[in-house]
């Protein structure tokens, strides 16, 4: 491991095994390199979407799942529209 890496910085984030296989499922279906970049790639298009909500002062971590009710449920794949 060198001392000048491209990344420096950490974060931890813990899924539920939904939530886990969600991530794969969508790297997959990108051809994305690595969970890794996957998760970069969500960030930045989180980050650039418009008219998201801001978290209420309170608001729990628990609150902010990655999937509710029946979305974790498997879904036949969609067709890529051409």
């Amino acid at each position: 491991m060198t001392d000048n890496l491209e990344r420096p910085e950490r974060l931890q984030v813990m899924l539920n095994e939904d939530e886990f296989a969600a991530l794969d499922t969508w790297r997959f279906d990108k051809r994305m390199p690595s969970r890794a970049a996957a998760v970069r790639e969500l960030l930045r298009r989180g980050l650039a979407a418009e008219g998201f909500l801001q978290a209420r002062s309170g608001t729990r971590s628990s609150d902010f799942g990655l999937l509710n009710g029946d979305d974790h449920k498997a879904r036949p794949a969609e067709t890529p529209r051409r």
